[in-house]
């Protein structure tokens, strides 16, 4: 759910970086696992990667940035300190694979669930909750 709310913008991504900085190491490597099926799903396209290492804000010269490049996915086995970075990365790929994706096929109504979530509960400081 968090990483659907991710992707459009319902959740701010520093949220989500402090949210997946808070799971074990091996559940972070699960949710790397899942982001990658998520661009599979959402037709994540090779032209999309100088984009998505733009907005995610690590260097091109970074492991999972040079990985992507080549279209290679296996961020999830790299050591722990680049857990952090292939999320920013793969999370920026997925955002732009699934806006791609709203605007040419679900532009008019959807019935994917993930197309149709509310907005998150928010904190008492008016950002989203969780």
């Amino acid at each position: 759910m968090i990483l659907n709310e991710l992707a459009p913008g319902l959740r701010p991504t520093a949220k989500g970086v402090e949210w997946f900085e808070d799971l074990s190491e091996g559940d972070r490597r699960k949710v790397l696992h899942t982001l990658v099926l998520f661009c599979g799903q959402a037709r994540a396209r090779e032209d999309d990667v100088p984009e998505s290492i733009a907005r995610s804000g690590i260097r091109p010269t970074h492991t999972p940035a040079v990985m992507l490049t080549k279209w290679r996915f296996g961020m999830a086995q790299l050591p722990g300190y680049e857990l952090t970075k292939s999320f920013r990365l793969l999370l920026a790929l997925f955002s732009i694979a699934d806006t791609r994706r709203r605007t040419l096929y679900c532009a008019e109504g959807c019935s994917h669930v993930w197309h149709n979530l509310p907005d998150p509960p928010l904190d008492a400081d008016g950002s989203a909750s969780g």
